[in-house]
């Protein structure tokens, strides 16, 4: 009789562990107690980038609130505790997160009003829609979900409506700053090029 080789079960991380890693497992995401490696590209990135420049410059001019950058963690989903994603930007209004909250270390525990997601060319579309989904479920008041190589923008609102905007188009984000206004082509500018 031979024996059956089966590989060791697979350790199950906890969202305290990806804070253990080096740089708190900035390239990664925990669903399912597995880590997920965030795609990413240099277009992607930077179109992050220039979304998170636009809505900053907005919000602290007027203190409307928090505004975080690409890769700030949040462990805020009710359905699944030891989830971990990171959103490529992210919009809490004042009233919705403290500075206790924001100096406390670890995971951000409170649900983005607005979250946006910049599609990598390896981005599988069920995943993204199943992560534009999570952050609906646990509250998002928005999800934008960008598309830099169409150069379009997906506004998921909890209503279920769904805007799609074109390069020709006005950006906004109502309702959550009803005063947003930018071009969406200032989003995909490349710095080299005159479009």
């Amino acid at each position: 009789m031979s024996a059956v080789l089966t590989a060791p079960p697979a350790k199950t991380v906890t969202p305290e562990d990806l804070l253990r890693m080096p740089d708190h497992g900035q390239g990664f995401e925990l669903v399912d107690g597995e880590l997920k490696e965030r795609n990413v590209s240099f277009l992607s990135s930077f179109v992050a980038g220039e979304v998170y420049g636009q809505l900053r410059d907005h919000v602290k001019s007027r203190r409307l609130g928090w505004i975080s950058p690409e890769g700030t963690s949040f462990r805020c989903f009710p359905d699944d505790e030891g989830r971990v994603r990171r959103a490529d930007t992210a919009f809490h209004q004042l009233d919705r997160l403290s500075p206790e909250q924001a100096q406390s270390e670890g995971h951000c525990t409170v649900v983005p009003d607005l979250v946006v997601e910049v599609i990598s060319p390896n981005d599988l579309a069920d995943d993204v829609n199943a992560k534009r989904l999570e952050w609906q479920e646990a509250g998002a008041k928005l999800v934008w979900v960008i598309h830099p190589l169409q150069q379009t923008i997906h506004a998921y609102h909890t209503d279920g409506t769904v805007k799609q905007f074109r390069r020709a188009d006005i950006l906004t984000a109502e309702p959550v700053l009803p005063e947003f206004r930018v071009p969406v082509a200032d989003l995909f500018k490349l710095p080299s090029a005159g479009n």
